[in-house]
């Protein structure tokens, strides 16, 4: 498999020249009338449009020259095989795998003992990083259903995070999932203890579900409902497995299966669709493009959703924690750029707090629009809702078109961005979505060279604030 440095390929010296005068939108729209339906693929559900892109065949082609000279037919296959391409841990990457079929028969069953008794009536998830923004994310977008059970997040270690998903909680009542793989993690683990103590006297077994690999330290702890999460899978990539467990309970077993079978969806349109059509490789190449040879620094999440209104959270460890990385595949320092800042918010509220800066600031931005053709709710506000979508990526696109506009005024367009529309916002179209976002971030690590399936820089923080524990507080 090749791991030489991208910037050393032809294609990426081909790049480097078509970048020296890009495409303007406006000039592409003009030149080609049928570009909004030519530039759009639709697969597995989900149609992408990348018309408002500062590409044109000429780029797309370097582009997908510079994929098959990075080897990625091989690094695709071994990462589909289930091979230990996370070398740095020396581990598989299995995350994939965990959606093969449906899920475990023990999860499930746990899961509609607890949906159909009528003991626990709030249950209050522990975790932090992926094993809380994954979880929260499904039942966010797709709230409890058939059930009465509530459900509560906890991630941070300032108790007021504890503190209010406790608020008004019966402890007779309350059931508690720790999602820990080592069961080790000490945010995680220091509200877990919290919860005990809360529970008073009352046995944690009846308490407390634990979501780990370590099995040991969560019997020791209390937990005898534990259902087990590879080593294999990282957390960013974990709501596939058990750590979903608390969304299950809260959308239900079926609903969950169509969550993971929409993902399947899209992990076979990603192993074979050719690159042209291939919905997550083109989303990687695009953002490739835009890093690395339109200067992107940064990437807006902007979902016209309120329902998905956590999903630039949920991105922003998917793609930072993968590819924020400052050496390759062989420890050598990368000279080029990689992971670009992510940020968002949900549409309409975002217009009025960063758009300013999309339309008129000075650093370059690209943007994804996540949209919905059917919305539930009041026809009007929907409708307003759509307009507003599209109305902001051609604003971005085409800037103003009056030549007497006054300075201040003038928005000069020929702003990248893409839109991702789905059908309707359910547990299957979801599945979809975030598969369609892990598949670009692994096209990207294979062009940059990148291990997307290790967190190394998280360590650092933690091993200092060990060290200025142990010395006592002032």
């Amino acid at each position: 498999m090749n791991t030489q440095s991208p910037n050393r390929c032809s294609a990426w010296q081909a790049l480097r020249a078509l970048a020296a005068k890009p495409p303007r939108i406006a000039d592409q729209f003009a030149q080609d009338p049928a570009r909004a339906s030519r530039c759009a693929v639709e697969a597995a559900g989900v149609r992408y449009d990348f018309s408002r892109q500062r590409i044109d065949t000429g780029v797309l082609n370097a582009l997908v020259e510079l994929l098959r000279q990075r080897g990625f037919d091989e690094w695709r296959a071994a990462f589909l095989k289930g091979d230990p391409i996370n070398s740095t841990e020396k581990r598989a990457v299995e995350h994939v795998a965990q959606r093969a079929g449906n899920a475990s028969l023990v999860m499930r069953q746990l899961a509609e003992r607890v949906r159909a008794g009528r003991r626990v009536r709030r249950i209050v998830h522990l975790g932090t990083g992926g094993s809380s923004l994954g979880p929260e994310l499904v039942v966010d977008a797709l709230g409890a259903r058939d059930t009465a059970l509530e459900f509560r997040f906890a991630a941070n270690v300032d108790p007021l995070d504890l503190e209010r998903a406790l608020a008004g909680a019966d402890p007779e009542s309350t059931l508690f999932i720790v999602v820990s793989k080592t069961f080790t993690t000490e945010e995680t683990l220091a509200n877990a203890r919290a919860a005990k103590h809360w529970l008073g006297a009352r046995d944690p077994a009846r308490h407390f579900v634990a979501i780990t690999g370590n099995s040991a330290a969560a019997n020791a702890f209390g937990a005898t409902d534990v259902l087990p999460i590879p080593d294999s899978v990282g957390g960013r990539y974990s709501i596939w497995s058990a750590a979903g467990f608390g969304a299950m309970c809260a959308i239900g077993v079926g609903a969950f299966d169509e969550f993971l079978a929409g993902a399947r969806e899209v992990d076979q349109h990603f192993a074979q669709a050719v690159p042209a059509q291939n919905i997550p490789v083109l989303m990687a190449l695009i953002g490739v493009w835009n890093v690395n040879f339109l200067s992107a620094g940064a990437h807006a999440i902007l979902p016209y959703a309120h329902a998905l209104r956590l999903l630039p959270a949920y991105l922003q460890q998917l793609e930072m924690e993968s590819n924020g990385k400052r050496v390759d595949r062989e420890g050598r320092p990368v000279d080029y750029a990689t992971a670009p800042v992510l940020f968002g918010e949900e549409g309409t509220v975002g217009q009025h707090s960063f758009y300013q800066l999309l339309h008129q600031g000075t650093p370059a931005v690209a943007a994804d629009f996540v949209v919905a053709a059917q919305m539930a709710g009041d026809a009007e506000r929907c409708a307003l809702l759509a307009a507003y979508a599209e109305a902001q990526a051609d604003a971005l696109a085409f800037g103003t078109t009056d030549s007497q506009v006054e300075p201040h005024r003038e928005c000069p367009g020929n702003r990248s961005s893409s839109t991702l529309a789905l059908q309707r916002i359910d547990a299957r179209n979801l599945g979809r979505l975030l598969a369609l976002y892990e598949h670009k971030v692994f096209t990207q690590g294979v062009i940059w060279n990148l291990n997307s399936f290790d967190q190394w820089g998280v360590e650092l923080g933690k091993q200092l604030a060990r060290k200025i524990l142990s010395k006592g507080r002032p």
